[in-house]
């Protein structure tokens, strides 16, 4: 039971602090609004707080996917009519990192992605979003064949010693995991299409991708905590309602990378995403 009935900007901020969110860090969040509780001003006060918690020299990142944008045959988010696939490949909207707004990454993430300022990586389904300092560095790079690889955000993340902030999610949700996935050698390779906007106007492109798979990520999360626990990588922390984990992303593509190798090469999955 949350105690604090009403959640405010003030009070997340502190919580934040006491997770262990430093001023000027770079942090990657996937969090649920319906897990926290009742929050004053929604989403966007979380999104205050959690800039109040890095401070003006540091960032928030989100992911901001846009599963749409593949052809409707290759959807696993959800079902449509067969009979519908040809009036969507024809009228698909092309992505346009100011505009189109990600779906199913919940209601921080769609706020991060609309924040004055912010910035957006540029890849059609697999795209990031920030907001603070380093927004612009972090979204820099985002090749098309690399959905979650070394040519993508989480690199870069990397690279910034960033930390990953699970706020009432699991480690399911854990988009770092994919970065450790996509260095695995004789990766599955499969083919995408998206629709984007080109010097010829609305244009579907073909690609080809490593083929990534989150269905054990459950499991791969489930030993990283056990391991983080004991070697005091990871923190853990009631905020609001929600439970908090907040850990390296280094530290968790690490062990990752050494998780999945084995399991990788034994099932060889390829979802696409």
């Amino acid at each position: 039971m949350n105690p604090e009935p009403v959640l405010t900007r003030e009070l997340l901020a502190r919580q934040f602090a006491r997770l262990g969110v430093r001023p000027g860090e770079v942090v990657l969040t996937h969090g649920s609004m319906r897990a926290l509780g009742w929050v004053c001003g929604g989403a966007t006060a979380v999104v205050q707080a959690l800039l109040d918690a890095v401070g003006p020299e540091g960032t928030v990142v989100v992911p901001a996917q846009t599963p749409d944008n593949r052809d409707p045959s290759r959807w696993s988010h959800r079902r449509v009519p067969e009979e519908w696939w040809p009036v969507i490949r024809e009228h698909l909207p092309a992505f346009e990192p100011a505009l189109t707004p990600s779906a199913g990454m919940g209601a921080i993430a769609e706020r991060v992605r609309t924040w004055p300022g912010s910035a957006r990586s540029g890849h059609p389904l697999t795209s990031f979003a920030a907001v603070g300092a380093r927004a612009a560095e972090m979204m820099a790079v985002h090749d098309l064949r690399s959905l979650l690889g070394d040519r993508s955000p989480l690199a870069a993340l990397e690279r910034a010693d960033a930390r990953v902030l699970l706020l009432g999610v699991g480690f399911d949700k854990c988009t770092a995991f994919h970065l450790a996935e996509s260095r695995i050698p004789d990766l599955p390779i499969i083919e995408l299409t998206a629709v984007i906007r080109t010097a010829r106007g609305r244009e579907w492109v073909r690609y080809e991708t490593a083929g990534l798979s989150d269905h054990d990520f459950g499991d791969l999360g489930a030993d990283f905590e056990f391991a983080s626990i004991v070697d005091g990588f990871l923190r853990q922390e009631t905020v609001g309602a929600a439970t908090g984990r907040l850990f390296p992303l280094r530290a968790a593509v690490r062990f990752a990378r050494d998780w999945l190798a084995p399991r990788r090469h034994a099932h060889r999955p390829a979802l696409s995403r």
